[in-house]
């Protein structure tokens, strides 16, 4: 029989958990509001909201154990279901990942550095907040603050008041800006009995705010980074009695590590694994909850992975460049919507950034240009 795993959530992450997970004989179970979504192609869905009683009690019966594909469902729809049967991550970490200050307490509580930053309640803490840490800096709502959304950038003291309106007024952040060099991620993942793998630091670059092209690994990384990443991600997976894959989103000052939000679920920046590494990190999140031994972590060769936003592109001209594998998740499209991904892999770096330019060039994507005109990964 197959092991049956429900999940919260039915996008494309869920999608690519199912599809990973159908090889090793797992049946998933989706609750998702939005009827035939994305990984109600692949899988069976319950169409119903996430804090519905019965729909939540039967996608318990229905599972051996229930993950969840991001952070946003609700943490007492994870705790109804622990009372049936096992949830992975833990619904903890459903807490952290959902509020910004528990997110700061926790790098706190664990000595890992990270931005700036004070808590807002109201509009009258804002000018105390500004006058300690100053201009540039960014209000960001404690919750539902992603992909650039919820947050607003303050170049000047006088446009907090209307940020703050512009939020919502609601329990806010203020995060002093840093000067960092590159957005990094890390990926690890925790089994049942405490044992971790980590994929290599990924370099991520943005395009309005949403995640455009990763690069695995990160260009010029060092064993002294990794091992920087992996304790910060090592001490947040002990911490939270972890089980699953967890992201950590890091800025570099320097030769330095700064934290900047954790995703207690599979991310975006690990879609390079499916193709480019020896495990994929879906895979190794179903591994991981089901107690059965990781897979290895380690990188096939070099890839890159562009997101595909708001646009279905024509699959001849992705799949004409070399080395290119393309990912679409059934949806319909959207102006800025993520549609799929392109993660194009190689033994070549110079021959994967030739390839990554080619298919920017094809489809109109905006790819950062690599530092000497020729390869991301040069010395």
């Amino acid at each position: 029989m197959a092991v049956r795993v429900g999940c919260l959530g039915g996008g494309q992450l869920g999608r690519m958990l199912a599809l990973a997970g159908s090889p090793l004989g797992i049946a998933m179970t989706f609750l998702e509001p939005q009827d035939g979504s994305s990984a109600g192609q692949v899988a069976r869905q319950l169409v119903g909201e996430y804090g519905d009683p019965v729909l939540l009690a039967e996608l318990g019966a229905q599972s051996d154990l229930v993950t969840f594909e991001f952070e946003s469902v609700p943490e007492a729809s994870a705790r109804q279901l622990a009372e049936s049967c096992p949830v992975f991550p833990p619904p903890r970490a459903l807490l952290v990942g959902q509020d910004r200050l528990e997110e700061k307490l926790l790098f706190e509580r664990l000595g890992i550095p990270a931005a700036p930053y004070l808590p807002i309640g109201g509009a009258l803490e804002l000018g105390p907040a500004l006058a300690r840490l100053g201009t540039p800096s960014r209000l960001k709502a404690r919750r539902l603050s992603y992909d650039g959304h919820g947050q607003v950038p303050l170049a000047a003291a006088e446009a907090a008041p209307a940020a703050f309106a512009q939020l919502g007024e609601v329990p806010c952040l203020l995060e002093r800006d840093v000067p960092f060099s590159r957005e990094l991620s890390i990926i690890g993942v925790r089994g049942s009995g405490g044992e971790t793998a980590f994929y290599p630091l990924v370099e991520n670059h943005h395009q309005n705010s949403v995640l455009r092209l990763s690069l695995a690994p990160a260009p010029r990384l060092g064993p002294a980074l990794q091992s920087q990443a992996e304790g910060v991600c090592g001490a947040i997976l002990s911490d939270l009695a972890y089980q699953g894959v967890l992201a950590v989103e890091l800025f570099q000052v320097g030769d330095q590590l700064l934290a900047n939000e954790i995703a207690p679920r599979v991310h975006n920046s690990g879609h390079w694994t499916i193709d480019g590494a020896d495990t994929s990190q879906f895979e190794n999140h179903l591994r991981a909850g089901l107690g059965w031994p990781l897979g290895s972590t380690q990188p096939r060769g070099v890839s890159a992975m562009i997101n595909l936003l708001g646009e279905l592109p024509d699959p001849r001209l992705v799949l004409g460049v070399p080395g290119a594998h393309l990912h679409l998740y059934g949806k319909a499209p959207r102006p800025g919507r993520k549609l799929g991904h392109v993660t194009i892999t190689g033994s070549d770096p110079g021959a994967v950034t030739a390839a990554t330019r080619e298919l920017g060039r094809r489809l109109g994507a905006r790819v950062p240009k690599p530092p000497d005109g020729n390869s991301y990964w040069a010395a």
